[in-house]
């Protein structure tokens, strides 16, 4: 099993869909842009969001055990994969790669 890099490429804000329809919340999403983890292989990394987790730990379990490919090549590096937070309001935009280095 390998270790899986997680990387967040993309945040964004819809502050007009939170007006009309979020409650205010105590905490928000914090991640930043180029703010990244490591996965020893299926584990969540720590400090990790665990709304994201449930969104990208299907797609790191599958690199982690030497899946490639996702979807029929619709990425240029086999051993990744884009995958979004499940958060309407502030969407990150996740890059998945799998490390030639093993989980422990």
């Amino acid at each position: 099993m390998k270790k899986v890099r997680i990387t967040a490429v993309r945040v964004a804000r819809y502050d007009d869909l939170i007006e009309k329809y979020e409650n205010p919340i105590q905490h928000a999403c914090t991640v930043s842009e180029g703010q990244a983890w490591v996965a020893d292989g299926w584990r969540k990394p720590e400090g990790f969001c665990d709304s994201a987790w449930d969104s990208v730990s299907p797609f790191v379990m599958t690199l982690a055990h030497g899946g490639e490919d996702l979807y029929e090549g619709w990425m240029k590096n086999p051993r990744s994969a884009m995958i979004s937070c499940n958060d309407g309001f502030r969407p990150v935009s996740f890059l998945l790669e799998a490390l030639d280095e093993s989980a422990t």
